[in-house]
C-alpha cells in the first residue's frame, strides 16, 4: 500500500502517498479553518445518537479471526476461506450479499482471482452510505527491517483486517438496532498487490467495482473508507483527497470523535494525500473520505508495523478499534 512521494497539488503543497516510492515527509497543516469555512454546519451527533453500543472486543474477534486464516493473499487457500467467512458474516448480520468474482492482472502479470464482497442493509432505501475496507493482505513484507523476511507474506492485522473488523461489528450492531438509511458494505480485494512507482498497480478491486457496479446506476451519497484503524496509539488526520471530495462528511466524523472524547485519535488537522481505495470512488463521482492512520510528526507517517511481518495481532488495540468504531456508528445513527 501507500508510501511517500512529493507532488504539487492544486492550492495545497502536500505530500502524495502513492502506493510506491518512499521519500519525503508529508507537509501537515492545521485544519481549524475547515470548521469555519463550512457553509452548512454538521449535525449535533450527541443529541441524536445512543452511546456505548459498539463492542470493541467483538471487533477484535473479527480481526483475529481473519488473521487466523493466514495471510489473505489472492490465489491462496487462506484467501478463499476468508472470502467465504466474510460473506457468511454479512449474511448473518442481515445484509443482502453479492460476491463479485474478477480475474485481475497485477503489475507483474499475475492473474489474481479476486473477490469483492458487497452487502446491503436496508436494500430498498434510496439514500445510501457505503462503508468499505480492503480485506486482502500484502504478498511481501517489503518494509521489514530483516531483509530475509521481505519475501514473506504479511498477516495484515492492521493493514486490512482492522477496517473489516470494525465494519463487521457495525453491521452486527445495525442488525440489533436498525437504522432507516441504507448502509452498503464493501470488502474490497486486490488492494495490496502493487509496486513502487506505479500508482495504477494498487486498489485493483475497487477499480473493478466502480467499472462494474453490482447494481445498475449504483451511486451512494458518500463512501467512508477504513484503513489501518486498529494500531496502538494510532492517530487519524484529515486526508487531503477526502477534504477535496467530502469536507462536510469529514468535519462531521471528526466532530463526532471529539464529542465522544476521542480527540487524541482524530486530530483536527490535515495529514497528507493518500492514494488509497477511496480515490477510485472519487474518480467515479462518489464523494468519499478515508479514515487512515497517519502520524504527521513522524518520518514514516504510517504505523511502524506497516508492510512488515510484525503487522500481527500484537499490534492491535481494542482502544483504537473502539475509538474508530464508536465514532463511525454514532455518526451513522445521527443521519
Amino acid at each position: 500500500m501507500k508510501t511517500y512521494t512529493l507532488l504539487a497539488l492544486s492550492l495545497v503543497a502536500a505530500c502524495f502517498i502513492a502506493c510506491g516510492s518512499n521519500s519525503s515527509k508529508a507537509v501537515s497543516e492545521n485544519m481549524n479553518f475547515l470548521a469555519e469555512s463550512e457553509s452548512v454546519a454538521p449535525p449535533d451527533v450527541m443529541e441524536s445518537s445512543p452511546l456505548g453500543d459498539f463492542d470493541a472486543d467483538s471487533a477484535y474477534y473479527y480481526v483475529e479471526k481473519q488473521v487466523e486464516f493466514g495471510p489473505r493473499v489472492p490465489n491462496t487457500e487462506a484467501h478463499r476461506l476468508t472470502a467465504l467467512w466474510l460473506a457468511e458474516q454479512l449474511k448473518r448480520h442481515g445484509a443482502k450479499v453479492t460476491v463479485q468474482n474478477a480475474r485481475l492482472e497485477a503489475f507483474d502479470g499475475t492473474i489474481l482471482n479476486a473477490k469483492n464482497i458487497f452487502g446491503q442493509i436496508n436494500p430498498d432505501a434510496k439514500e445510501r452510505i457505503l462503508l468499505l475496507a480492503h480485506w486482502d493482505s500484502r504478498p511481501w513484507a517489503d518494509k521489514d527491517p530483516d531483509p530475509e523476511k521481505r519475501i514473506l507474506p504479511v498477516d495484515g492485522a492492521n493493514d486490512g483486517a482492522s477496517g473489516v473488523g470494525v465494519i463487521l461489528e457495525i453491521a452486527r450492531q445495525l442488525k440489533l438496532n436498525p437504522v432507516s438509511k441504507g448502509i452498503d458494505i464493501l470488502f474490497v480485494d486486490a488492494e495490496d498487490w502493487g509496486t513502487d512507482g506505479d500508482d495504477e498497480s494498487w486498489a485493483l478491486g475497487t477499480k473493478y467495482f466502480v467499472e462494474n457496479p453490482p447494481l445498475k446506476n449504483y451511486s451512494p451519497q458518500v463512501a467512508i473508507l477504513l484503513d489501518m484503524v486498529g494500531g496502538e496509539n494510532a492517530t487519524f488526520c484529515r486526508e487531503y483527497f477526502s477534504e477535496r471530495s467530502a469536507p462536510r462528511v469529514a468535519e462531521s466524523v471528526w466532530q463526532t470523535a471529539g464529542k465522544l472524547g476521542y480527540g487524541k485519535y482524530f486530530l483536527n488537522r490535515l495529514g497528507t494525500a493518500v492514494m488509497d481505495d477511496h480515490v477510485q470512488l472519487i474518480k467515479a463521482g462518489i464523494p468519499a473520505i478515508d479514515i487512515i492512520e497517519y502520524h504527521p510528526d513522524d518520518d514514516l507517517g504510517f504505523n511502524s508495523r506497516w508492510h512488515t511481518t510484525a503487522d500481527n495481532m500484537e499490534g492491535i488495540s481494542t482502544e483504537t478499534l473502539n475509538a474508530v468504531g464508536s465514532t463511525l456508528l454514532t455518526y451513522l445513527r445521527s443521519l
